[in-house]
């Protein structure tokens, strides 16, 4: 028999019969790529799920306030519109953190954003009915029977503690005791004096008290320790609206298309420099910038510079104490927030009190990717040069205050100078 005698012949039946055995294995992976999809989507959904319930627990603090209103422990000029009028409304969850709640909302026919703070272990239990005694732990000074003179000192004793013993501090006390008086009769009530005592505990509200009103959300009103402000309309990121999943792939470079213009970024920065400023010259002593990135950078409608979030700005005496005696390997172990740093001394084991970059030399950083992009071709050689200088800052401002100063001024001057006598200005 010849050689093509011993080949086979497969005709048309068994092609269709080697087509269809493939077809089953095809089926199965199908199957398991589309399980595979419903799987990560639903694990997706359960950790974003969780994640929202933990961080938004907004419905949690006004059940603990209004409870601690009814009973005459707490007080505040929001008080009556939050619980009994109901005309506070709460809108989407800004929460990044369990224990710092916020919201946007309305109140008064205005956008607001409304913060309140959540103590751990003062959570209700899953199907209880009662509410937390979040009164023994948070609105439990000053007792009964303080005196109107005890608690005064009592305010500027905290006060000393976490700005320093500075020669204005009464005049703050003032301020204090003064907002405290919700009904203008000339007293301070109890509730009124553990309301303004516990607000005094929340980092932020403590600052919008120090800080000028132009570069901070203006405080609108309370109750307890919750409060509102107003709400900063624009931020200087464009990912900021993203989800945080997707926001470190957004490249800075992006800012000059989806930003402002750049002579509104130059008026912006000019604003974030002043508040810089105050920071350092404050009437109510230093304060560092613990998280320097654009997000916190906000604006309203006429492009004039707010801070969204002062959460992450701190006292220096604050940032001293956590610093003082701290053991440390590295200078990673003498991180205050997020990236106020302190030299560690490797000898002795401890957090040096100074911080390695100063709060100019933080922000020209922001500013290289926030300004340059896009800025006019007869101005960016200079004002690169310029923020290369600033960003090169160290040691503490007030050891070098004339320096800082000049580099400031001179970065002002020429931002100024080409924003000046324009719409822009």
């Amino acid at each position: 028999m010849g050689q093509e005698g011993w080949g086979l012949k497969c005709g048309p039946s068994c092609a269709s019969f080697s087509h269809q055995g493939r077809l089953p294995g095809l089926r199965v992976k199908y199957i398991f790529l589309v399980w595979l999809i419903i799987f990560a989507g639903s694990w997706m959904a359960y950790v974003h799920y969780s994640t929202y319930v933990e961080l938004c627990r907004g419905h949690v603090c006004q059940v603990v306030i209004c409870d601690q209103y009814r009973k005459g422990v707490i007080s505040g000029s929001l008080c009556q519109d939050l619980c009994s009028l109901r005309q506070v409304e709460w809108g989407a969850c800004l929460s990044s953190v369990p224990g710092q709640q916020v919201y946007s909302g309305l109140w008064q026919g205005k956008a607001v954003t409304i913060k309140c703070g959540i103590e751990e272990g003062l959570r209700p239990q899953a199907g209880s009915d009662t509410v937390p005694g979040r009164e023994l732990v948070l609105f439990d000074k000053p007792s009964r029977g303080t005196s109107i003179k005890e608690f005064r000192e009592m305010t500027l004793s905290f006060l000393k503690v976490n700005l320093g013993d500075l020669p204005s501090l009464p005049a703050l006390v003032g301020q204090v005791l003064l907002m405290a008086d919700v009904n203008n009769d000339g007293k301070v009530t109890l509730a009124e004096a553990k309301s303004v005592w516990a607000l005094l505990h929340r980092t932020e509200f403590l600052l919008l008290l120090s800080l000028q009103k132009e570069h901070a959300p203006r405080l609108l009103g309370y109750c307890g320790d919750l409060y509102i402000t107003e709400t900063v309309p624009h931020s200087s990121w464009p990912g900021a609206t993203l989800p945080p999943l997707l926001r470190p792939l957004l490249p800075p470079a992006l800012q000059q298309w989806l930003g402002p213009a750049w002579p509104w970024r130059a008026k912006i920065a000019l604003g974030l420099l002043e508040f810089v400023e105050e920071l350092f010259h404050g009437s109510y002593g230093t304060f560092y910038m613990c998280e320097t990135t654009l997000a916190n950078v906000g604006y309203t409608a006429k492009h004039d510079f707010r801070m969204a979030d002062l959460q992450q700005v701190a006292p220096e005496a604050t940032v001293r104490r956590f610093l003082q005696g701290r053991r440390c390997e590295h200078s990673a172990d003498c991180t205050f927030g997020h990236d106020c740093r302190a030299p560690c001394d490797k000898l002795l084991r401890q957090c040096k009190g100074d911080l390695i970059q100063p709060n100019l030399a933080k922000v020209c950083e922001l500013l290289r990717d926030y300004l340059l992009p896009g800025a006019p071709a007869d101005l960016q050689e200079e004002l690169g040069r310029r923020l290369r200088t600033c960003t090169t800052l160290s040691g503490r401002a007030d050891q070098v205050e004339a320096y800082h100063a000049l580099v400031l001024r001179q970065l002002k001057t020429l931002l100024w100078k080409k924003i000046s006598h324009t719409e822009y200005s």
